[in-house]
């Protein structure tokens, strides 16, 4: 039960994602988009993607946190095998927490959710996220939760001809 004197206390239920969340996550992903990167993405192409790993593609899953029985927020977890460790990292991607809802923990039940998910499974051997250098915020968030900055960089170079990002108005 929420503690209504103290809104960093709520509770929310906290879950996998299941199909029906396709909507929401789709939203989310389109605005987390353009409120963090000024990018506005091709609706009908997240809808497939995100359509795509709640199928059970094997290449991650959804949680999400759901208030009064609407999806609030949601994070995606994608793996990474890695050889050093005979192991694999969870990476974070895509945590979104709707605007109205933010600063009440709701990331920090997220987190502790797939933390104890992965304590549970042996072959996860840490987690890892990146997250946008102007984003103090996020960070702060990040480091309170016992993860560190690393000294990598992350690079990448899309395939040519993949386009996702909407013409728009």
């Amino acid at each position: 039960m929420a503690d209504k004197t103290h809104p960093m206390h709520e509770t929310f239920k906290i879950r996998r994602a299941e199909p029906r969340d396709a909507k929401a996550l789709t939203a989310f992903n389109l605005s987390l988009a353009l409120e963090t990167e000024g990018k506005r993405l091709k609706s009908p192409l997240v809808t497939q993607g995100v359509e795509a790993l709640l199928s059970g593609s094997g290449s991650g899953f959804y949680v999400v946190a759901e208030q009064a029985g609407n999806v609030v927020a949601s994070l995606l977890i994608t793996t990474e095998w890695s050889d050093w460790r005979n192991g694999e990292f969870w990476w974070i991607q895509s945590v979104f927490v709707l605007p109205e809802v933010r600063r009440r923990g709701i990331y920090r039940q997220l987190y502790d959710y797939v933390h104890s998910m992965a304590a549970q499974n042996d072959r996860v051997c840490g987690f890892r996220l990146y997250v946008e250098k102007s984003n103090r915020r996020a960070q702060e968030t990040y480091l309170a939760l016992g993860m560190q900055e690393t000294e990598y960089l992350v690079f990448e170079q899309l395939k040519p001809g993949i386009d996702y990002l909407d013409a728009g108005p």
